[in-house]
C-alpha cells in the first residue's frame, strides 16, 4: 500500500483518538467491534461512527462484518499513527521520496527543521513475497498467536536494539535515532548498495574488510543471517557499512554454523563473479582476524573464540530487553525446580511409608512366633507350625502347607501396605463424584432428613 502523507494534514485529533483506540482494542481482538472502539474513544454525541466513516474513505482501517461488526488497523493507519508519534517527538518534520522497498519493509526519506535528511524505515511483515516470518525469525519467541502488526512493532524494536549496540561497539553502521511502533529512523547512508557496484579499485581491501567484518561479529557473539550484497552499503571512498539487523542470533543458536557458512559463501560467490576474485592469493593477506582458517582458506566457525563482549547475551540474542529475557528463564527455571522438588517428596514419603509398613509386618510375625512358643497347654509332639521342629513326615507336609499359606498371605498384605502407601503419597485425592450421582432437590425426604438433623441437635 502506498504511504500518501498528504492525507495525514487533514486528519483531526479525533480520528487518530479513534485510530488509537482501534490499536487498543486489537491487544486481545483480531477484529475490534464498533462498540467496544466507541467505549475506548468516548468521543461526544457518537461522533465515533462519523469518524470511522472518515477512516475509511481514507482506508486507515478495514472493515469486517462476517461474525461480527467491527474494524482492525491497516498497515496505512499504523504508519500514520508512528509518523504522528514522531513529529510530536520532533524527530522529523517533513517525509519525502520511497528511496527502497523489500520483503519485509520501506524505506523512505524524512528531514528535520534544520534540512538534515535521515531514513525511516516501516516494517511491513507479511507480504505476499515473505509469509514464513513464524519459521524463519524469532520474533515469536514463546507466543503460539500473532498478528502482523504486532510481529512488524517486535522486528522494529530488534533492529534498533541491534544498531545502538553494534555502533557503540564500533561497527560500521547506521545511527539509531529513535523508534515508535514499527518504525525505525536512523541516519542516512551516503552510498549504493553493494549488488549496484560494477567496478571497484581496490577490490580485494573491500573483501578482506566485508570478511573480517563477519568475523567480529562472531567474536562479539552474533551472526547477521542476511550478510550479503544487497545488505552492504558502499560510497564512494569505499567505505562498507552494513544494514538489516532483525534476523540477527546467537553463536549459540542451533544453527549458528550454517548461518555462518552461509554469510562467508555469499561473499565468496559474489567476489568471485563480480570482480573476478582469486580467494588463495588475498586469503594470505588477512591478519586482523586472529581465526585459524580450513583447507580452502575459509574462516571456519569452530576456530572462532570470544575475544570481546558478549552481546548475544546483553540484548539476548534479540531486540528485548535483559531483564524481559532474565524473567522469562526464571520463571522457566523455576517451573523445573518445583517439579524436581515435589517428585523427590513424593519418592521419599512413598519410601517412608513402605519402610513402616514392612516394620510393622515383621512385628506381626515375631508375635505370632511368641505366642506360639509360650503356650503351656501344648504336648511335646504338638508344635506351632511356624517353629517347624517335628521329625515326622506328615508334619513336615503340613508345616510346608502352612508356610505356603503364610507367604501368600504375606504377599496380599504386602501388595495392601503398596497399594497404602500409595494413596497416602496421593494425599488422599477423593474421588470426584459423578455428574449423574443424586443431588439433593429439595423434595419430601430431603426436609425429613432436615427435621431429623434439628431434632437430634435438640
Amino acid at each position: 500500500m502506498k504511504l500518501n502523507v498528504d492525507v495525514l494534514r487533514y486528519l483531526s485529533k479525533d480520528d487518530f483518538r479513534v485510530l488509537t483506540a482501534v490499536e487498543m482494542g486489537m491487544r486481545n481482538h483480531e477484529i475490534v467491534p464498533s462498540d467496544l472502539i466507541d467505549s475506548i474513544a468516548s468521543l461526544k454525541h457518537g461522533g465515533t461512527y462519523k469518524v470511522l466513516k472518515n477512516l475509511l474513505k481514507h482506508k486507515l482501517l478495514h472493515h469486517d462484518s462476517s461474525k461480527y461488526d467491527g474494524f482492525r488497523l491497516t498497515y496505512l493507519g499504523y504508519d500514520f499513527l508512528a509518523i504522528k508519534t514522531m513529529v510530536n517527538r520532533g524527530v522529523f518534520t517533513a517525509v519525502g521520496r520511497q528511496i527502497g522497498v523489500g520483503k519485509e519493509s520501506d524505506i523512505f526519506e524524512v528531514a528535520r527543521e534544520d534540512g538534515t535528511v535521515m531514513a525511516m524505515k516501516l516494517h511491513r511483515l507479511g507480504r505476499t513475497s515473505f509469509r514464513a516470518v513464524k519459521s524463519k525469525r524469532d520474533y515469536l519467541r514463546h507466543r503460539s498467536s500473532y498478528n502482523w502488526l504486532y510481529l512488524s512493532r517486535l522486528a522494529a524494536l530488534k533492529e534498533f536494539a541491534f544498531m545502538k549496540a553494534l555502533e557503540k561497539h564500533g561497527f560500521p553502521v547506521p545511527n539509531a535515532v529513535d523508534c515508535n511502533r514499527h518504525c525505525v529512523v536512523m541516519s542516512l547512508i551516503q552510498g549504493y548498495p553493494l549488488v549496484q557496484v560494477k567496478k571497484l579499485q581496490n577490490p580485494e581491501t573491500v573483501f578482506e574488510t566485508i570478511i573480517d567484518l563477519i568475523v567480529r561479529l562472531a567474536e562479539h557473539g552474533l551472526i547477521h543471517c542476511d550478510f550479503n550484497e544487497f545488505n552492504i552499503m558502499i560510497d564512494d571512498e569505499e567505505k562498507v557499512t552494513m544494514i538489516d539487523f532483525p534476523q540477527m542470533v546467537s553463536v549459540s543458536h542451533r544453527n549458528a554454523q550454517m548461518y555462518f557458512d552461509r554469510d562467508i559463501e555469499c561473499i565468496y560467490k559474489f567476489f568471485g563473479k563480480r570482480f573476478n576474485l582469486s580467494f588463495e592469493e588475498c586469503s594470505d593477506e588477512i591478519d586482523d582476524s586472529e581465526v585459524d582458517t580450513d583447507d580452502s582458506s575459509r574462516p571456519s566457525f569452530s576456530s572462532i573464540t570470544k575475544t570481546a563482549c558478549f552481546l548475544d547475551k546483553e540484548l539476548a540474542a534479540s531486540g528485548f530487553t535483559r531483564k524481559d529475557q532474565d524473567d522469562i528463564q526464571k520463571f522457566i527455571e523455576g517451573d523445573v525446580e518445583e517439579d524436581d522438588v515435589s517428585d523427590n517428596e513424593q519418592e521419599s514419603e512413598l519410601c517412608q511409608t513402605n519402610i513402616k509398613h514392612f516394620d510393622s509386618l515383621h512385628l506381626d510375625q515375631e508375635e505370632l512366633t511368641s505366642s506360639c512358643n509360650e503356650e503351656g497347654h501344648v504336648d511335646e509332639n504338638q508344635h506351632c507350625p511356624e517353629a517347624g521342629e517335628s521329625g515326622d513326615p506328615e508334619s513336615d507336609d503340613s508345616s510346608n502347607e502352612n508356610g505356603d499359606e503364610n507367604d501368600a498371605e504375606l504377599m496380599k498384605s504386602l501388595a495392601k501396605q503398596r497399594r497404602r502407601a500409595m494413596a497416602a503419597a496421593r494425599k488422599g485425592r477423593k474421588n470426584i463424584a459423578s455428574r449423574n450421582s443424586y443431588k439433593d432437590k429439595g423434595g419430601k425426604s430431603s426436609n425429613n432428613s432436615k427435621i431429623q438433623k434439628q431434632l437430634s441437635s435438640w
